[in-house]
């Protein structure tokens, strides 16, 4: 039999505390219809790929750094000749974090990565989507820690959609706020 991992500290604090406190306030008396985070997507759109290939090669290293997964080339679907694109090109870069890998980001983002945004004063608690998921764009991938300074050749940026069970925005932000996500008041 093989070990069980250890979970990730989020995930901990959510099983124990974290559910029961949303089950409570809700009023819900079904474990299973606690809201919890299903899956963290981060995407990197690289224009200039088309151009340069190399860029889109460094942004799936500083992509796989971040994420502690590989991530998957995305390609254009169309082609637009104002943009010198042809259908196929590499465009960018995404990757979908599950589990342990899910937990742990969001425990890296919260308390590393977003302190370190220059004049951060908390994200929008406006960026849900109407079904309990939520949208944020970072503006540098240099926030977080994996990623050295000096050996990034060009700063950009990327999006990080939670994507959580909850059936309300208002039971998305109720978990992300469990999760001690800085909402601007």
């Amino acid at each position: 039999m093989a070990e069980q991992q250890a979970k990730a500290r989020l995930q901990e604090q959510y099983e124990t505390e974290l559910r029961s406190a949303i089950m409570e306030e809700f009023g819900l008396t079904n474990v299973f219809a606690a809201p919890k985070l299903d899956k963290i997507v981060l995407n990197m759109g690289v224009g200039e790929g088309v151009s340069d290939s190399k860029k889109v090669t460094s942004a799936v290293e500083e992509l796989t750094m971040i994420a502690g997964q590989q991530p998957v080339v995305t390609k254009a679907k169309k082609s637009i000749a104002t943009f010198k694109l042809r259908e196929g090109m590499p465009v960018g870069a995404k990757v979908t974090l599950r589990g342990r890998r899910m937990y742990e980001f969001l425990d890296r983002l919260v308390t590393i990565a977003l302190p370190r945004v220059r004049d951060f004063r908390g994200v929008s608690p406006k960026s849900f989507d109407g079904n309990g998921n939520y949208s944020m764009g970072i503006r540098e991938q240099i926030v977080f820690p994996e990623i050295e300074y000096d050996a990034v050749d060009e700063v950009r940026g990327l999006d990080v959609i939670i994507c959580t069970t909850a059936r309300s925005d208002d039971q998305a932000k109720a978990l992300l706020m469990g999760f001690q996500m800085p909402f601007r008041k």
